[in-house]
């Protein structure tokens, strides 16, 4: 559980808070939700522990479908998305540099795997999430109670951080308790995992709560991770990774697609079968987290009001749901992955070609400057564009696309998404 992973670190002389890095805000929004990334993260994990621990009544019954892998799997995506985004690890916060950005893809790419392809991570994926939960847990929370300027000075701190002490701690020891069930199942049966789960999911809803407050009471008063000495003096490996948010959540849906159109070789093959359900889930959860922490939606860029925070909370719910119990909401997943794809496609295209025929119809309208590198960031989007509007309809319309295009067009729309994040970091206002 990320939100296990989150540790405020208070100042005596200032009292600052370590927070995660969320992305800038437009200043000119009006009641927009501020929520913070690490936040989103934990809601996320609230509502994927809670919604768990309720199906497994019906699943224990046998009334619905399991797929512990895809299950697994999208723990671990989760996990590697707070890694990468904040350099927030099982053990503590660490500096978000090149060498735990691929830790966190190498995780990430674990989870994939074990959500497109049932059967072949079982073992390996639960025995990492287990390991994960029970000695992130255990250091968490050793770490908060030794250590004397922490549980100690934040108890007695009057107010939120008193909260924020409690629901650290709570969250510490939930995860090792749900990693020892997972690591040795043997220990319960399925309406105590389920107790647990459900305890586990209010638990980081109310470290959420604290975060979002402490955000609120102490802004901008933190960093991703600690500083270690002068970059310069540093591997390459070890050095900060610059990357922005956008940049982070490309690079993963780069990988994402690409892995998907890897896979699709054995498909094709018949040596491996993929899981639909796996792969739309996780495409929804990817979009709902990009929804909550900055209102991106496939059909554009919205201020986070509470309708497009209640529409990520529902990619959120069915991506969730998908990857959990397959089979049953397999359609309506695939036409909404679709329906996004085509229309967020023809939309964005829409509104970039726009000013390009207006200016070609009024000639004496002065021209808009661009910089080239915005003129190749502007190509390669409608580029992905068109390829996303292809993909969309292989969604829709499976079999449509003969099994090698689509596998082209996928690994295309891989290196498109990983073009992109490059372009996005050399603009002068990338964060």
């Amino acid at each position: 559980m990320p939100g296990l992973f989150y540790l405020a670190a208070l100042q005596q002389s200032g009292e600052r808070t370590q927070m995660a890095e969320i992305p800038a805000q437009n200043p000119a929004a009006i009641r927009e939700y501020n929520i913070t990334l690490e936040a989103v993260i934990l809601l996320v994990l609230g509502i994927f522990m809670g919604f768990f621990g309720l199906l497994l009544f019906p699943i224990h019954t046998g009334a619905l479908p399991y797929s512990p892998d895809s299950t697994y799997g999208l723990f671990l995506v989760i996990v590697a998305l707070q890694v990468i985004t904040m350099g927030k690890t099982p053990f503590g916060t660490v500096r978000r540099s090149w060498i735990v950005i691929l830790s966190g893809i190498t995780a990430g790419i674990i989870g994939m795997s074990a959500c497109f392809i049932p059967g072949a991570l079982s073992d390996l994926v639960r025995i990492l999430v287990g390991a994960l939960l029970v000695c992130g847990g255990a250091v968490l929370f050793l770490q908060l109670i030794l250590n004397p300027d922490k549980a100690a000075v934040w108890f007695r701190a009057p107010g939120i951080l008193r909260h924020l002490t409690i629901a650290c701690g709570l969250a510490y020891v939930m995860a090792f308790l749900l990693g020892l069930v997972t690591l040795v199942p043997a220990l319960t049966n399925d309406k105590l995992t389920a107790a647990l789960l459900i305890i586990d999911s209010v638990t980081l809803f109310y470290l959420a709560w604290c975060i979002q407050t402490v955000e609120r009471m102490y802004p901008g008063k933190g960093m991703t991770g600690p500083l270690v000495g002068d970059d310069g003096e540093l591997p390459v490996l070890l050095r900060d990774a610059p990357l922005s948010f956008t940049a982070v959540i490309l690079i993963f849906l780069g990988v994402l697609i690409s892995l998907l159109a890897v896979l699709l070789v054995p498909v094709a093959l018949g040596i491996l079968q993929l899981s639909a359900d796996g792969q739309l889930g996780l495409l929804l959860i990817l979009m709902a987290v990009q929804v909550l922490a900055i209102g991106n939606t496939p059909v554009g860029q919205f201020r986070r009001s509470w309708p497009v925070v209640a529409i990520g909370l529902v990619f959120v719910i069915l991506g969730i749901f998908s990857c959990i119990v397959p089979g049953v909401t397999t359609f309506l997943t695939r036409m909404m992955i679709a329906v996004l794809n085509i229309a967020g496609g023809i939309i964005l295209l829409a509104l970039r070609l726009y000013p390009i025929v207006h200016q070609a119809r009024n000639p004496s309208v002065e021209p808009v400057i661009i910089p080239a590198v915005m003129k190749h960031l502007l190509i390669l989007q409608s580029v992905l564009n068109i390829v996303g509007i292809l993909f969309g309809t292989s969604v829709l319309l499976p079999g449509l696309i003969p099994g090698l295009v689509l596998l082209v067009i996928l690994f295309c729309y891989g290196l498109l998404l990983f073009a992109v994040a490059v372009l996005l970091e050399r603009l002068p206002a990338a964060a």
